[in-house]
């Protein structure tokens, strides 16, 4: 048989669900195996590679790597596609309601009518804080940036339920995970009437995941506060879309902190911290900043020329996303709830009505279209808090929020993975081979002043 044809059955033999990588500089190859996911995606499983060849990948970001198997949340950028656990966003957030979502992010499956019921009532069970943790609260400096406040007591609940923080238990993982859930909008009203100088409010477990979340925030104890149903069914909406969106920084950022282990309450307070960045959950409120640097419709196009600039630092903030390749499949939901806010608050605010311009010009503009820079559920989100009174620091508030639903079932389903491992990503080294010490009375001197801020990588 001739070498092209060997070369030509081993090329048939080899299994379809396999990849051939060549070093095209020692010409030798290895066959890697191949996993298809259950839409179709199809990865390398490289896991071997650097145990059999020596060789890392390098992909900074993890922008190409699936660093864990899941069943929660697909995402399909490039056709606008987001399912939780095979149900679309805009199904869900405009049929479901976040606690019957919280329950199919957790447990998989839409609930029963009685599963409903005890799922709800659980987390109204959980809803109040611990008076010594009010009393830590009131420890901050009021004018700290009610996210350092979520932080930092989001990660002392570790100190409060310390006995009850086996997670090899499932009964604990489950008290845990609803806790959790239950504390966030209490923490999260705290935080905000701390830094206004106002009492406390307690929760009311009569009243919805919503309503409760809203009452706290925006309730005067000296007077009667009626809940507007649009306002509680924009703010459900809200958090529905926030629930989860697969391995983001702040996600990925939980499972790394609970893949050693930790407690459930420090990975959640490690999903915060991450989330805090403004690249991540600050994207809403970087938008409000935008609209004010932009300061009126007439400069509206002077802007977009600026953002069309390479040279120029201006970005236009809520357009676009890093996912999503055509329209972001939740900004649709949240455009609708955008203008159901406006209208019924009748909100006459310039940097509203310079928004929903700006929001026009960019569904029609030829510039917006070929780039596809639609305005994403940052943008709705935004405007959407702005009108109902929340200060921009709160709006990463309101999404941490949301999302921590999606910290805990990732959590939970990295727990009950048995291929995961203590999370140890590598590294591509470009620093100095190795040399010998200098003992410091033989180093040269130097007249002249540290420049720190060089050494931080600033200028000389």
């Amino acid at each position: 048989m001739s070498k092209e044809n060997k070369e030509e059955n081993n090329v048939k033999n080899i299994d379809t669900d396999t990849f051939t990588i060549t070093d095209n500089k020692t010409g030798e190859t290895i066959v890697m195996p191949g996993t298809t996911g259950a839409m179709g995606n199809r990865l390398i499983d490289i896991r071997s590679l650097f145990g059999k060849t020596g060789l890392l990948t390098y992909d900074p970001g993890f922008t190409s790597t699936a660093a864990c198997k899941s069943d929660i949340t697909y995402i399909d950028g490039n056709q606008g596609i987001l399912l939780h656990r095979g149900y679309s966003i805009d199904e869900l957030a405009n049929q479901s309601d976040y606690m019957e979502t919280c329950y199919l992010l957790l447990y998989g499956d839409l609930p029963t009518p009685e599963q409903k019921e005890a799922f709800d009532n659980d987390i109204k069970h959980h809803t109040m804080l611990h008076e010594q943790l009010t009393k830590f609260l009131s420890g901050f400096m009021r004018s700290a940036h009610p996210m350092a406040i979520m932080v930092g007591v989001v990660g002392a609940l570790s100190a409060f339920y310390h006995d009850k923080m086996d997670i090899t238990d499932n009964d604990e993982r489950r008290l845990a995970a609803h806790r959790i859930i239950a504390k966030m909008p209490t923490i999260g009203a705290y935080a905000f009437k701390y830094s206004l100088g106002l009492p406390f409010p307690m929760p009311q477990n009569s009243l919805s995941y919503s309503e409760n979340l809203l009452k706290m925030m925006f309730a005067n104890p000296a007077e009667d506060y009626e809940i507007n149903p649009v306002l509680a069914k924009a703010i459900d909406r809200l958090l529905i879309l926030h629930a989860d969106h697969e391995q983001n920084a702040s996600t990925s950022t939980v499972r790394l902190a609970g893949s050693s282990g930790a407690n459930p309450y420090a990975c959640v307070a490690s999903g915060i911290a991450s989330l805090w960045g403004p690249a991540h959950g600050g994207a809403n409120e970087a938008v409000l900043k935008m609209l004010e640097e932009i300061g009126s419709a007439k400069n509206i196009q002077k802007y977009i020329k600026k953002a069309q600039d390479p040279d120029d630092k201006f970005r236009l903030m809520g357009f676009g996303h890093r996912v999503y390749k055509s329209y972001d499949p939740r900004a649709a939901v949240m455009r609708e709830s955008c203008h159901d806010v406006l209208r019924v608050l009748g909100v006459n605010d310039p940097k509203l009505e310079l928004a929903m311009e700006l929001e026009r010009i960019a569904l029609e503009d030829p510039y917006f279209i070929e780039k596809k820079l639609y305005p994403n559920v940052d943008f709705y989100s935004g405007i959407i808090m702005s009108a109902m009174g929340f200060p921009t620091s709160m709006f990463t508030v309101m999404f941490a929020i949301g999302r921590t639903v999606g910290w805990i079932s990732h959590w939970k389903e990295m727990l009950n993975d048995n291929e995961q491992k203590i999370g140890r990503p590598r590294q591509l080294y470009l620093g100095e081979q190795q040399r010998s010490y200098i003992p410091i009375e033989r180093r040269g001197h130097t007249d002249r002043r540290t420049g720190w801020s060089w050494l931080w990588g600033g200028k000389k």
